[in-house]
């Protein structure tokens, strides 16, 4: 696998290259131009990922029509260590240098999904989201994003010249409980795993999780089975323990979401992720803001601290974007 930039010439970075976002239920893919600071997205399109073989299958197709582009930047659900990618949410593994060769291309770079994200957080106009808690206007410096989907990831961007991005794996850090239902959750989950991962609820396949437990909690039988139709019963109220579980997803949120505030430091956090943009009515008025801010004697910290929720789309794919563009002008 060739590194990103490795070409060098300020011609051959002025081509058009491909930017991916690659999660565990959705590729989308677009064609991007980058001029004088900018960047310029084209032919966006989204792929089900388990509808492909592989990924290079993906990257190959979209190529075909991407005006001969021959590198692309990928931001992955996963960490990227080496030459291969490690990730419990993807549907196939995968190595960088076999794909590069089945996709045909000469130039295949890989940053994890949610560092692109954070990447991407200077480019977005905040006036077009939804603010969930705190102040209009943030104070400057280092600004966190993180989202629950098929996983949870979290990444926070630092200010500097040139600015930095910081990664993490915070989704695999442990359940914090927050009241007694939350505890008897807990209770219950660590019957089947040893360590339970934040993302144990706080995702998709998380959601679900919770759902099945607090039915077991109560003895009750599970009336749906994947985390959309929790989400829908949720929202339709048609089901009281996806509600209950949909309202403790929002609230164990909002409270990780202030642990992470305060662990790093942020002025600002933008909530992304295939989840918060699917229930934002329903994230508004729940318990996501009141534990958000309940953080003791840091409460008031906390209080100046804005989140907005950002419809995660392109975002992902600007971010490879301008992590490819940010790494070539390193180069």
């Amino acid at each position: 696998m060739s590194s990103a930039g490795a070409s060098g010439g300020t011609s051959r970075r002025s081509e058009p290259f491909i930017a991916a976002d690659i999660g565990g239920t959705h590729a989308r893919l677009a064609l991007v131009r980058a001029h004088a600071g900018t960047l310029a997205v084209d032919r966006f399109r989204q792929y089900t990922c388990a509808e492909h073989a592989s990924l290079g299958e993906i990257l190959r197709d979209f190529a075909a029509g991407a005006e001969g582009a021959t590198r692309a930047a990928i931001a992955i659900a996963g960490v990227v260590d080496g030459e291969r990618v490690l990730s419990a949410n993807l549907p196939w593994p995968v190595s960088l240098p076999q794909t590069q060769r089945e996709a045909g291309l000469e130039d295949l770079a890989a940053v994890n999904d949610f560092e692109a994200l954070a990447w991407a957080v200077p480019h977005v106009d905040t006036a077009g989201a939804i603010r969930l808690a705190g102040p209009a206007e943030a104070e400057a410096g280092p600004m966190l994003v993180l989202g629950p989907g098929t996983g949870l990831g979290a990444a926070l961007w630092l200010p500097g010249t040139p600015p930095r991005v910081l990664s993490s794996e915070a989704g695999h850090a442990a359940l914090a409980a927050g009241t007694a239902r939350e505890l008897s959750l807990l209770q219950h989950l660590l019957q089947r795993w040893p360590h339970v991962d934040t993302d144990r609820v706080l995702s998709g396949p998380g959601l679900l999780n919770a759902y099945t437990g607090l039915c077991a909690i109560d003895g009750a039988m599970p009336r749906i089975d994947t985390p959309a139709a929790v989400t829908a019963a949720a929202q339709d109220g048609s089901d009281a323990h996806a509600v209950e579980a949909l309202g403790m997803f929002c609230a164990l949120l909002g409270s990780f979401t202030g642990d992470l505030v305060v662990t790093f430091g942020a002025r600002a956090v933008y909530l992304a992720g295939g989840i918060p943009a699917q229930i934002a009515d329903f994230l508004r008025a729940s318990e996501f803001a009141a534990r958000y801010g309940n953080k003791g004697v840091l409460a008031g910290m906390v209080a100046r601290v804005p989140v907005w929720l950002v419809e995660h789309g392109q975002l992902g794919v600007l971010g490879a974007a301008a992590w490819y563009v940010e790494r070539n002008a390193e180069a």
